[in-house]
Parts: structure tokens; sequence; C-alpha cells
């Protein structure tokens, strides 16, 4: 009886042990494959599913389909959000339309708007950029003043800002935080890192990386970012040194849903030089992610600049719609949105990329 005994003991041990081998091991390695995950450099979130409530089927599709979630079909649908800014032939903000009032197009083709919105309650994340190169000396000091003026004003709760300068290299001075003394300490940091001689002009040393730094924030910073999302450079824009082409800093900037604004920041000295092009670099760059250009030419512009997208950050309509074209095959698609009154001009990204086939 005594053996008999020990052994149920022994046949029950090994089995609660089996039992919890069988259990706990696909949890551990569930958990395990998921430890670490991160968003790389150059690569977008995985999207998420809309969950789209239909009608129950009836009897005979029950037949054909047995699904454990039989009121809901869950699908993978790209909402199209857009940031929307209306001026008159003033240059005056326009605030008082009306989703009736909007025409929105991709590919040419109408699309029905979803969702519009005039309550401006997404949060701002901004990325801050200070051309430090040797070209900008004489203007830091006042845009590190301005700057700092600008985040103080225009965050609010749940809005985030980072700090990045950029001349021969690109260095993060401080990442996204809602701290204003960390900001101003951070712009602080900021100061000059070539020599004053280095102009357009002088193809004999290593320039600025204007293109290489819009690149690495839209890459590695903002994809994993929500809201609103924008880039404020201050710069003469001529870029002479970086290993990607504006094309690359734009669809950068695109795939990050990011728009660029520039305050144009150029010593006449440089800006009426031969071979000066910055001023249609940065053109281009706004134009594509529906964004502005502001010329800069003395602290009194600065500062209006600075007013000028300050309000239009706050300013701006929300408008979203389901794609009619569902074709999984990362393509660029225009985007094209115009108001029924005539006179007006719409300031938008000009179009977006379909996510890939290995998306779907």
């Amino acid at each position: 009886m005594r053996w008999r005994s020990l052994s149920k003991t022994r046949f029950w041990a090994v089995a609660a042990v089996f039992i919890a081998l069988v259990i706990g091991v696909p949890q551990i390695w569930m958990q395990g494959t998921n430890r670490g995950f991160a968003v790389k450099a150059g690569e977008s979130r995985p999207q998420i599913p809309v969950q789209i409530p239909v009608k129950k089927p009836d009897a005979q599709q029950k037949k054909q389909q047995q699904q454990p979630n039989e009121g809901v079909t869950h699908v993978n649908v790209n909402l199209v959000r857009l940031y929307v800014t209306v001026r008159d032939h003033h240059g005056a903000i326009i605030q008082n339309l009306e989703k009736k009032d909007f025409r929105v197009y991709e590919d040419g083709k109408e699309q029905t708007i979803s969702f519009f919105s005039k309550d401006m309650t997404d949060p701002i994340t901004l990325a801050m950029m200070l051309d430090t190169s040797g070209s900008e000396e004489d203007f830091l000091g006042a845009e590190k003043e301005t700057a700092s003026r600008f985040l103080r004003d225009i965050l609010r709760k749940a809005d985030l800002a980072m700090l990045v300068s950029f001349d021969t290299q690109t260095n993060l001075l401080a990442d996204f935080t809602d701290n204003q003394e960390t900001l101003d300490a951070a712009l602080r940091k900021a100061e000059i890192n070539a020599p004053v001689s280095l102009g357009p002009t002088n193809l004999n040393q290593q320039g600025t990386v204007l293109y290489d730094a819009i690149y690495q924030v839209c890459r590695d910073k903002l994809p994993s970012e929500t809201g609103r999302k924008a880039l404020i450079i201050l710069t003469d824009a001529q870029d002479e040194g970086s290993n990607h082409s504006v094309q690359d800093a734009i669809l950068a900037a695109q795939q990050a849903n990011a728009v660029v604004h520039v305050l144009l920041v150029a010593d006449p000295q440089y800006a009426f030089s031969i071979g000066y092009v910055g001023r249609s670099i940065a053109q281009e760059m706004a134009t594509q992610t529906g964004g502005r250009v502001i010329a800069v030419r003395n602290n009194n512009d600065l500062d209006k600049a600075f007013d000028q997208i300050s309000q239009e950050l706050r300013s701006q309509y929300v408008i979203a719609y389901y794609p009619t074209n569902s074709t999984a095959n990362g393509a660029f698609r225009k985007i094209k949105v115009e108001t029924t009154t005539q006179g007006l001009r719409v300031l938008t990204r000009q179009g977006y990329y379909a996510p890939g086939r290995s998306e779907r």
C-alpha cells in the first residue's frame, strides 16, 4: 500500500509538471519573440486594423462561414488624414469654412470626406532644426532667442518638441520633450561649427548636411510619433555635404507625414552669389510637404515668421477620407484639396505613399 501510494504521488507530480510546461512554454516563447521589438530607421509602423461594424449575415451565410465574431468584419483600412490651411488672396487665414466647402481628389478622382473638424485638438510634434554652419553666425543668437519664445508660446499639453542642429554633421540637442527648461538648455548648446568663410561657392571644404539632417529626423524620430508633425528649419537651405539628395529628404518627410516649414535665413553675401540655390530648394521641400517658406532678413522678420507658423499650426482644418483605391502597391498617390469658394488658396501635403503589398 505504501509503495502504491508513493507511485500515485509521483505520477501526479509528474503530470502537474507536464501540464505546466504545456501551458507555460508557449506563453514564454510568445513573450520572448516580442521582446525588444522596435521600429527601425526607414521602416513604418504596422497598419492598425480598423474595425468596421457590418450587418450580421443571414442563416445561409452563417452556414457558409462560421466565424467567432460574426457581427464584426476586420478590415485593413488606410485612413488618409490631412491638415489643411486656407488663406485668402491677402494671405489672411480663413477659419469659417465647413465640410461642404471642401473637395478632395486623389489621383484625379474625387473622394468622400469621412471626417472633418475645425477643432484643432490634435497634439503637435515639432522638430526644430537650426543651421549652425558658418554662414549663419550672424543670425544664430537671434534664432535661439526667438525659437525659445516660439516654443514657449506654441507648446500645450500633449505637445512635444525636439531640437536638432546641423552643420557638417547632425546633432541631437534635445529629444522629444514638453519641458521648456530642457528645450531652453538645449538651445543654449547650439553653436557655430564651421568656418565663417564657408559659403555656397566654396567647394573645397565639407559643408552643410541639410538633406541628411531632414532624412535622419524623419526616418529615425518622427515615424513613431502621432498627431500633427512638422519640421521648422532655420537655414539658408544651401546643402553642400549630404549623402542623401533633396528628393530623399522630401520622400522621408512624406513617408513620416511631416510638413516642412523653412525660415529662410540667408546672408546677402551668399544669397545673391553664383551657385546659391537655397531658395528654390526650400520652396520645393515646403511645396511637396504642405509647408511654407518665409524669408527672414532681420530680427523683426524672424519674430513675424515664427508668429505666422504659430498661427498656422493652430488654425488648420482636419480632413480625412478612406481612399477608393485600395491597391497595396506602395505607389505615390497625388492629393488635391479645393474649396468651392473662388479666390482661396489651400495648403496641405500633395500626396502620400500607399502601403506596400507586404503590409496587407
